[in-house]
């Protein structure tokens, strides 16, 4: 039995599946720690599961040598819903509720 180029072709099973945090297809389905993905996982667990840490690490995984990599994934990159009215509403005070009141037109008699 080789291991080479006849195995390969042998391959049709998926390991990898989609990732809930970052969507990539790095998420290993049989990998040790992918059964935590609903309770807190225990300390000693550090085990790469995802390309972004997913279930072992809360914070997204991220190096200072991608850099590239943040700019593709940082806010601003999608739709920012709600994020691209804050600055506008920040400006007016976040006021809610108030109605403008009504401008007079200043009439200049002119005899």
């Amino acid at each position: 039995m080789t291991k080479g180029t006849t195995s390969f072709g042998k391959r049709h099973t998926k390991s990898h599946t989609l990732c809930r945090r970052c969507g990539n297809r790095a998420f290993h389905k049989q990998h040790k720690g992918a059964f935590f993905h609903c309770v807190s996982v225990p300390p000693n667990v550090h085990s790469l599961i995802s390309v972004c840490h997913c279930p072992s690490v809360a914070k997204l995984r991220s190096y200072e040598w991608g850099q590239k990599a943040k700019r593709r994934k940082t806010t601003g990159t999608g739709r920012m819903r709600y994020l691209k009215d804050v600055s506008r509403r920040f400006k007016n005070g976040f006021r809610e509720n108030t109605v403008a009141k009504k401008r007079t037109v200043k009439s200049t008699s002119d005899a």
